[in-house]
């Protein structure tokens, strides 16, 4: 590949670095190309957790066929964790239970995930009290999830500095939650509920519903013998 003068002149001393590599032709090109993705593919399959590896027999519970996808975010206090079966997390996943590692926590699990779910890429579980996520759940990437949120009595005081709240949360089984959903603490989500990107849910969801906007609020139900039903004005959840 020819580099442009006009290039050259606007990133001195980088574009060399950029590019040499497409300067490479025929064999060598494909040769370089292959050893690279094939070095990235290695990586990411012996980086993986499952639960025969030393990392995996941490957890408190760790089934078979599950894997924490290479590279993880921030894992610790891994004896407070249970991960079912069948289950994939993400890249770049933080699962943590408590505020740092080495914490005791006064319950345990801290945090479960059931069988067969799919945890999206950068998504948080950070659990201090207990995030129960049931079976066959998925989410898209990005879902942030917590039982514990900082309390806002005192306005002078720095809200971060004010004594933390935490209320269990329960995502029942078959659920979807969308990319960048946000689980507030005291969340009882309810079986095949559907959490629309970007929602922010807290309080009581009931059972196969649409929830979306911030609050969530009920925007579509299935009513038996009627089927699916659209929610006039948008129904309000219950507080938790």
């Amino acid at each position: 590949m020819r580099v442009l003068p006009t290039a050259r002149r606007l990133f001195p001393g980088s574009v060399g670095r950029v590019t040499w590599g497409r300067n490479l032709r025929g064999p060598a090109r494909r040769m370089a190309s292959a050893a690279v993705h094939w070095g990235q593919e290695w990586v990411a399959d012996v980086g993986s957790i499952g639960p025969a590896d030393a990392r995996g027999r941490r957890f408190g519970a760790f089934g078979w066929g599950s894997c924490l996808v290479f590279p993880q975010g921030a894992i610790y206090n891994e004896r407070y964790i249970e991960i079912g079966e069948g289950t994939i997390v993400g890249p770049r996943t933080c699962l943590t239970a408590g505020m740092a590692p080495g914490q005791e926590m006064a319950s345990n699990p801290v945090v479960r995930i059931g069988d067969r779910c799919l945890i999206g890429r950068g998504s948080h579980v950070v659990g201090h009290w207990s995030i129960d996520i049931g079976d066959d759940i998925q989410t898209g990437p990005y879902v942030y999830i917590t039982d514990q949120n900082h309390s806002y009595v005192d306005p002078d005081e720095p809200v971060g500095r004010q004594w933390p709240v935490e209320a269990p949360v329960r995502i029942g089984s078959g659920s979807w939650l969308g990319a960048n959903a946000v689980v507030l603490p005291g969340a009882d989500i309810g079986r095949h509920v559907v959490v629309a990107a970007g929602a922010v849910v807290r309080g009581t969801v009931p059972d196969r519903c649409v929830v979306a906007g911030v609050p969530a609020r009920i925007v579509r139900r299935w009513v038996p013998g009627e089927g699916w039903t659209s929610a006039s004005g948008a129904t309000a959840i219950s507080p938790a």
